[in-house]
């Protein structure tokens, strides 16, 4: 108990270091260009203290039971010498886990003449099919780079023959599938088929499974555009909370706690399910054992339900009236370092960076830290949010930054380390997450909508911009780790031929 109650200490000494310089950001807004109204301060303010409260105990729920959850399936379903069995059930985990994804309901939401539930199915197959692909390229060792290359030239092929309006939707969904439910199981599920491997290359091929499966969902909306047409899309804008005392603004989040309950307690069913399943029949994990995954499952219950709610009520609302004041300004092109600044922060926040960072720390002994992984991640989406809010006040068409965005990338995969690359692709689905839904998507749309643009074409994107730069950061930071290893291995020499040149009692001195 003292160790939970220490651990948790930590979680929220990390989860305030995360939310805090948003709330600075959006106090000084507010009181300086971009006045708000006291019952959207107020209510984004609540917001903020649940989404600390949530993030903390995610953080720990996640350590004790999503990613141990995860990795015992994945080293078990690795030893099964059945190809087919691996193959249904791994197109079984990722449909279901998907289908159960609350940000993906959001999203079947604004596609226009789709109806939901086909969009839903889809995504959701896209996710199995590919969750299938990932494990199968981990299992034989197939390199991901080139694997990479073939199906993101498949998907902007498609984009020159789909409507516009589902270009810039169909590369948010490949972000908003793979959100705080799905990271911590799917990731930890790589780290256990990889475990039984032994080989040298398996550490690097640990990772990969995130960004495989966050390409299914941009194909499946391809396929489906060319389906269904259309001209224009559908926009519902945030509403603006209007509360005249403390007691309607709690009304306000009460309304959203019964929602987020039952939401959380369906996306966590199938992974419980699937989960008990695999320990009635394989995994037989001794008492104390499931106990802990037990209590791990109710921390990230309670931390996502208090999390969702804080950014979805607190969060929204703040994201879309900012964008709107900032964007009717003179002197709107402010937006765009705000946005920067806003998005360097923002990311922190989100809980599975956490999970990615401590599983790459994890997994390379320290060799790639915690804290660079967070300042390469939090560099890649300031830059990707400057370059959305250009888009909402020019209107630039989204494919003139992801062509040349991903040409790079896929480019920086041939010189860097392929651990770098797995790391990279990976971290574009984890960082655009439902802060980014929450709060740059409708700072977005808001924005947009003051300056009379597109809200689909021009807004929406925001998720895709968020999912593309970090692949771009970390892989440079991978140049810079190459570089590094190289200039270590000149100086060794040189270093042993100078110890050569000392006597004994000189080297003793050293």
């Amino acid at each position: 108990m003292r160790n939970e109650r220490t651990r948790l200490r930590e979680k929220l000494v990390e989860a305030l270091r995360a939310v805090l310089p948003i709330i600075g950001i959006v106090l000084v807004l507010s009181f300086t260009i971009a006045p708000v109204s006291p019952s959207v301060l107020l209510c984004f303010l609540l917001g903020a203290v649940l989404v600390i409260v949530g993030k903390m105990f995610f953080a720990l729920g996640a350590e004790m039971a999503m990613t141990p959850m995860g990795e015992r399936v994945g080293g078990s379903l690795s030893k099964c010498r059945n190809l087919a069995v691996i193959v249904g059930i791994a197109f079984l985990l990722g449909f279901v886990i998907t289908v159960s994804e609350p940000d993906l309901q959001v999203l079947a939401g604004q596609v226009p003449s789709i109806p939901n539930r086909v969009l839903i199915l889809a995504v959701a197959a896209g996710v199995g099919l590919f969750l299938v692909v990932a494990l199968l390229r981990m299992l034989f060792g197939i390199p991901l780079a080139p694997v990479l290359a073939v199906l993101y030239a498949a998907a902007f092929a498609l984009a020159f023959l789909v409507p516009q309006d589902f270009v810039a939707i169909a590369f948010d969904s490949g972000g908003v599938t793979t959100g705080p439910m799905t990271v911590p199981f799917i990731m930890a599920l790589g780290v256990g088929v990889t475990s039984i491997r032994g080989d040298r290359n398996a550490a690097d091929d640990s990772f990969g499974l995130i960004s495989l499966c966050s390409i299914g969902p941009i194909l499946a909306v391809m396929v489906l555009g060319l389906v269904y047409q259309t001209d224009s899309g559908s926009y519902t804008a945030s509403s603006i909370p209007q509360a005249e005392d403390s007691v309607e603004l709690w009304s306000l989040f009460m309304e959203g706690f019964p929602d987020y309950f039952r939401e959380m307690a369906v996306s966590l069913l199938p992974i419980v399910a699937i989960f008990g399943l695999f320990q009635i029949t394989i995994l037989r994990m001794s008492r104390r054992s499931l106990i802990r995954i037990l209590v791990g499952l109710a921390y990230t219950y309670i931390g996502l339900v208090l999390f969702l709610t804080g950014a979805n009520v607190g969060f929204m609302p703040a994201g879309s009236y900012l964008g709107t004041v900032l964007a009717g300004l003179d002197y709107n092109w402010v937006l765009v370092p705000i946005g920067m600044v806003i998005g360097y922060f923002i990311v922190k926040a989100e809980p599975a960076v956490y999970v990615l960072n401590r599983q790459v720390e994890e997994l390379t002994d320290g060799t790639i830290s915690a804290a660079a992984m967070g300042t390469s991640l939090s560099i890649g989406v300031a830059v990707s949010v400057g370059l959305a809010m250009l888009r909402v006040l020019t209107g630039i068409p989204i494919l003139y930054f992801l062509i040349p965005g991903y040409a790079l990338a896929l480019g920086l995969s041939l010189v860097v380390p392929k651990i770098f690359t797995a790391i990279a692709f990976d971290s574009g689905g984890v960082a655009s997450g439902p802060m980014t839904a929450a709060f740059l998507l409708p700072l977005a749309q808001g924005a947009c909508a003051a300056v009379g643009g597109d809200i689909v074409s021009d807004a929406f994107g925001v998720v895709a911009m968020v999912a593309m730069t970090p692949l771009i950061t970390i892989q440079i930071l991978g140049v810079f780790y190459r570089l590094q290893s190289r200039s270590q291995q000149t100086a060794a020499p040189e270093v042993l031929a100078a110890l050569e040149l000392l006597d004994d009692n000189a080297i003793i001195e050293l």
